[in-house]
């Protein structure tokens, strides 16, 4: 237990982890930004701790996982919708001078299904870093969650200061969804051979249909509710 092969491939579980977690810290304090002030804490440990347990789960069958054609396409879809929905609930709070609230299992279930897609990408890393060794790897998820909650509590109270960067918040998450399914196992081929320009394009045009997306359905909604 206090040898260095252990605590070395545990520094560097932890540490890939925290490295590749941005996005997923990004994603809960967007989300929880939409929770009532009094479940934010909820928020964080319910969206946070469950995406940890399939990340160790994912990572034990991560090869498996990313030669799964069209499976980062289909994630990538579900992340740029993700993306629009929590840009579409800041806008129609702005708008209609009120606060929009998810409720606490709704919040929990959407930032384990984005970090979930999210993870695909980081399961290689990890199990890189972890060589094998599925305890050792649970024990540094295990220690890197306090880490990515206080990362996502820090990113909160700066988009509370700063609403106009969920908008940014959205993009980004777009930008992710465009990446994954550029990199897609069936689709990457392709590209390379074709059209090497979608590498970049791909990620900009998610990243403009998430906004783009956000708002069109935030306005959508306020059309129905004024016909209602």
């Amino acid at each position: 237990m206090l040898g260095f092969d252990f605590w070395l491939p545990l520094g560097k579980i932890v540490w890939v982890n925290i490295l590749l977690s941005g996005d997923n810290a990004l994603v809960i304090a967007l989300v929880c930004r939409a929770l009532p002030e009094s479940r934010r804490k909820w928020g964080l440990v319910l969206g946070a701790t469950p995406a940890v347990v399939l990340l160790v789960g994912f990572t034990t069958v991560a090869v498996y996982l990313l030669a799964v054609p069209y499976l980062r396409v289909a994630g990538g879809l579900l992340l740029l919708w993700v993306a629009s929905d929590l840009l579409r609930e800041e806008e129609e709070e702005v708008v209609e001078h009120k606060h929009v609230e998810y409720s606490l299992w709704r919040a929990a279930w959407t930032i384990i299904v984005a970090d979930t897609v999210m993870s695909l990408d980081n399961v290689v890393a990890v199990a890189g870093a972890a060589n094998g060794q599925i305890g050792l790897m649970a024990i540094g998820l295990a220690i890197s969650v306090p880490l990515v909650i206080f990362g996502a509590g820090i990113l909160l109270l700066i988009l509370e200061k700063l609403p106009i960067l969920v908008v940014a918040g959205s993009g980004l998450l777009g930008w992710i969804a465009g990446g994954l399914v550029a990199g897609d196992l069936a689709v990457a081929p392709w590209i390379e051979a074709h059209f090497p320009v979608l590498d970049t394009a791909l990620p900009l045009a998610f990243a403009a249909g998430a906004i783009g997306l956000g708002y069109l359905v935030a306005w959508l909604d306020r059309r129905r509710a004024a016909a209602g």
